[in-house]
Parts: C-alpha cells; structure tokens; sequence
C-alpha cells in the first residue's frame, strides 16, 4: 500500500516534508519510507522539523520544492483512504493520552520530591545541624525546591511548555547530582553517624526530581533535539562552552577567605573550601558537579530550537549561581574558631577574632557564571530563521509504502485531516 508523502522544502542534502499526521526530514534522494526524524503534525512539530532541518542543512541551498507532478497511488490505498484516516486519528488520540499521563506522572514525581526537599530542610542534615540552621545551606536548597516545582507546572501546560519544563529540570538534575553527591560523601568517609534524616529526604528528593525530568524528558511534545550548529551559531556556541568550562575549573579552588586577630594585633590569613582537599568521596562529587555542568552546557549550546537549549542551559546555570550566593551569605556569618581547632573558650581568653572574606577565585567564577547567564538571555532573544507556513500544495507529492516507515494515510481524493486549523492546506 502507497502513502502520501509531500515534499515542501529541498537542500543540498536533505528534504523537509511530511505524512498525513507527521512531518518528516529525508536524506536527499532517500526512499520514502525511510525518514531520518520525524514528528507530529502539530504547530509545534513544524516547528521543530523546521528547526532541526535548518540547522543541518548548509545555509543557502534551502528552497521550495515545487513544479513536480504527483506519484501514482495504489487502488488499495484509495479504497482505505477513510480508514486510514480513521486509524491515524485514533493513533494520535492515543498518543496524546499517553503524553497526557506521562506528562502527569512526570509532574507528580517532581511535585513528590518537592515536599520530600522540603521536608528535608528541619531535621539534621550533617554533623549535627539541619539546613534550616544554616542560612548559606539552605538558600541554595530553596533555589532547587523552586526550579523543580515550577517545572512541574510547566510540564503540567503541556506542549512546548512541558518540553521546557523538563529541559530546565534536567539541566538542574544533572548539575545537582554532584552536590548531593559531594554530601553523601562526608558520611561515606566519616561514618554513617554524620549523616541526619535531613541529607536521607534530600537524596530521595533528588532521585523522584531526576526520575520525573527524565520521563518528561523522553515525551516527544513540543519537539527540540541535539543538532550541529550552522556555521554563524559556531561562534556562540564555543564562547558558551568555554564560559562552562572556565566557570567549572574556578569552582575548584578555595573561596573562603578567613583572617585571624589576636589581641596582640598578630594576623594569620587562612582559605578554605577547596574542592579537591577532601575526602575522595567528597572529591567525585565536586567533579561531578563540574563534569555536569559542562556536559549540560554543550548539550545546550547543540540543542534546537536554541530557545529551548536556553532552559537546559538554564538547569546548569541556576544551582552554580546558587553556590555564588552561598557563598556571599556565608561571608555575612559569624566564624566558630572551631573551624580552626581551637576552642571558644580559648579564643576568648586570647582575644582572637575571625574575619570572613572571599579570595580573587571567587569573583572569576562569578564572572564566568555571569556570562552563562547572558547567554542565557541571548539564546531567548536571539532571531531564528523564519519558519514558514506548511503549505504543501505547490510542493513534490510522491508516493511511500505503508507500513515500512510511517503510518498509513489518504489516497488520492481524499481530505486530510483538520488541515485549514492545523497547519494550512496540507
């Protein structure tokens, strides 16, 4: 049995057409019934096979398909056309339902972990202190709890909206995994009798967000995927990749700044918080925590639609932006001397003071986190090719076997389906 298969635009090397209820990319000259991606005859399906077909074919080679007359369709295909319609719409129901309970799912689990985070920020977390007694730790903790919560709304909207919400939860999901991983590791190498209830709810927390971002993830709504840049995007994306790397090697070495006054006026300047003098559990975090963040960055610099990529890049942006203002907070806490060895008491009786500050290595990581961020802003405002309105009318129609790569549709004769409120003329 023949489909119908329209062609609407040509490059050098690939084709950009569609079904009855998909659209389609073809490699130039590809049997029909072997498309290279597909996706659903939506909006925003042209969208994104517009999106991808504009970044993979060479500039400037892009043109209408037009002026070529219709492939032959088989008696068969005429006489099943209605059936096949009937069949195809039945099959988009279906997958519609099945985005609808995945996206649901999705939102649940990150709406689960969500309450589990909260949950998590009264009792102890680590030696003895719960996250709510340490404003520094709990303000980046917050910041996660609100990224994943108002990605399970936009999952919950559905089309591009979900595929937003899951790229910004994934992004945080995967940066985030080295944090919590970097505090599961005090207790790995310190005894279990350092870890509190607080850092159990946490490490679940993360495995429901994670678990929910990646079933969103998987839904296909609202289209987007990883994609060579074209040649004027080259630039951008190796400044942006750069960006993540120089923001992960700055997020290694000691920020904390510590002065310490006797009453003699003797000083001594001490740094802390580098991220390689600790324990090797403690130490995989932190270069987990760096490993993500490029990983995710470069997944956004290669992702299309580039709006979307800005989201995932938004997941990676947002908790190492939420480290910085840790920090800053933490500066305005008073220092225990205990941190140094020596007792309150002790330090009371020798007049000793501590005074908090932040070294030079800080305020580059924030400078390279600030240019993350601006990409960010630039990768949403930046113009995109135009996409064009689908209107195959004036364009090749061929004819594909059924059942050797795409649904089955109409003969010749027959109505597409709902085309004058979908796409235009189809």
């Amino acid at each position: 049995m023949l489909e119908r298969v329209t062609i609407s635009y040509r490059g050098a090397s690939y084709e950009l057409g569609g079904g009855r209820d998909y659209f389609a990319i073809w490699a130039a000259g590809a049997p029909r019934s072997q498309p290279l991606e597909r996706w659903p005859r939506t909006p925003e399906g042209w969208s994104a096979a517009w999106s991808r077909f504009t970044s993979v074919e060479a500039p400037g080679t892009i043109t209408p398909a037009g002026g070529e007359s219709a492939g032959a369709f088989s008696l068969r295909g005429a006489l099943g056309a209605r059936s096949s319609a009937r069949s195809g719409a039945a099959g988009a129901r279906a997958g519609a339902a099945n985005a609808r309970t995945g996206a649901v799912l999705a939102a649940a689990l990150l709406a689960v972990g969500a309450a589990l985070g909260i949950a998590g920020l009264f009792p102890v977390y680590l030696d003895g202190a719960s996250l709510a007694q340490q404003p520094a730790q709990l303000v980046p903790h917050v910041i996660y709890l609100a990224v994943w919560t108002a990605s399970a709304a936009l999952i919950l909207l559905g089309g591009t909206r979900l595929r937003v919400g899951a790229l910004l939860a994934a992004g945080m999901s995967i940066v985030t995994f080295g944090f919590f991983l970097a505090d599961a590791g005090t207790p790995i190498a310190g005894g279990a009798h350092l870890m509190g209830a607080g850092l159990a709810l946490w490490l679940v927390c993360w495995l429901a967000c994670a678990a929910g971002s990646a079933l969103a993830f998987r839904i296909r709504t609202g289209g987007g995927a990883l994609a060579r840049p074209r040649a004027a995007d080259l630039g951008p994306a190796l400044m942006l990749v750069l960006g993540a790397l120089g923001a992960a090697v700055a997020f290694a070495p000691s920020w904390d700044s510590y002065v310490l006054r006797t009453a003699a006026g003797a000083t001594q300047a001490i740094t802390a918080g580098n991220a390689f003098a600790n324990p090797a559990p403690v130490i995989a975090g932190n270069v987990a925590v760096m490993a993500g963040l490029v990983a995710v960055v470069v997944g956004a610099a290669l992702w299309r639609p580039g709006r979307q990529g800005a989201m995932l890049l938004a997941g990676a942006v947002i908790p190492m932006a939420a480290q910085a203002i840790s920090a800053l907070v933490q500066v305005g806490e008073a220092t225990s001397p205990s941190l140094f060895g020596i007792s309150p008491a002790e330090a009371t009786q020798s007049g000793l003071t501590i005074s908090n500050g932040l070294t030079p290595v800080f305020w580059v990581y924030c400078a390279f986190v600030l240019a993350l961020a601006v990409s960010f802003a630039w990768m949403l405002v930046a113009p995109r090719p135009a996409v064009p309105g689908y209107q195959p009318a004036a364009t090749a129609v061929v004819a594909a076997p059924v059942g050797a790569g795409g649904p089955e549709t109409d003969g010749p004769g027959a109505e597409p389906a709902a085309p004058e409120d979908i796409l235009g003329p189809a």
